[in-house]
């Protein structure tokens, strides 16, 4: 298993909101894989998400050993580390004026024996990339994701709608939170590209494929694709992690 990851503010934001992590050492059992995508650019938003990322990375780490690991407890594991990455958020903001408002979103994936076990809140993105296409594993919670599934605007109108930027569930703006999550294979020659919506706003799925079809390095990958959102106008924060099989 090979990783990449790379991280940009892009060409319009003064900071960079987005945080995500990757493990150190892959010859571990639990290879942990995170990135979120704070808001809220005046109240904190960089710290929301690396509040996320630094809370459910260390609950899932600490706890994994002592999981029974099977389907449904390695996903209660993941929700556990969500919920409680939530609470940290919410109390901050509830408690810190300079912080109030503050959210983040969170895509966390742990492959163990063959598996992928994804949890989600916002619209920070999933993708399996293999021979037959590439496939989001993901659904947004926005906005206009529910326009699309309500059959109000096609999946063409949804690219270049001007409210595509609201979402409809992020944590640390309530004391609770629903989290998605869901299980697929992880075959040999599979590609998982985990990213913010400062990618897939300006870089087509079909894109993001033709790419990863021909750069071999994950590390180029998640450059390359980071490189051609900034070209496109870099409007946000970009973040790609590459993990291929």
């Amino acid at each position: 298993m090979r990783v990449g990851a790379y991280t940009d503010k892009g060409k319009v934001r003064q900071v960079n909101e987005d945080s995500y992590y990757i493990p150190g050492d892959m010859d571990n059992d639990i290879r942990l894989f995170v990135v979120a995508d704070g808001m809220g650019g005046h109240n904190a938003g960089d710290i929301a998400s690396k509040v996320a990322t630094e809370v459910v990375t260390k609950y899932i780490l600490h706890n994994f050993g002592d999981c029974d690991k099977d389907k449904d407890n390695l996903l209660s594991l993941l929700k556990e580390g969500i919920i409680l990455a939530n609470q940290s958020i919410y109390e901050k903001s509830m408690t810190d004026p300079q912080v109030k408002g503050m959210g983040t979103t969170l895509v966390v994936v742990l492959i163990y024996t063959g598996r992928l076990y994804i949890a989600h809140v916002g619209d920070s993105r999933v993708y399996i990339i293999r021979k037959a296409g590439i496939f989001q594993l993901t659904r947004d919670h926005s906005f206009v994701e529910e326009l699309v599934e309500s059959g109000q605007i096609t999946r063409e109108q949804a690219a270049s709608h001007p409210q595509k930027n609201i979402i409809t569930r992020a944590l640390g703006s309530e004391g609770q939170v629903d989290i998605d999550v869901c299980v697929r294979r992880f075959y040999k020659n599979d590609t998982v590209i985990l990213c913010t919506d400062g990618l897939t706003n300006l870089i087509s799925n079909q894109e993001i494929s033709q790419k990863a079809q021909t750069i071999e390095s994950p590390q180029q990958l998640a450059e390359q694709l980071v490189g051609m959102a900034n070209e496109a106008g870099g409007i946000d924060n970009i973040t790609v992690v590459v993990v291929r099989n």
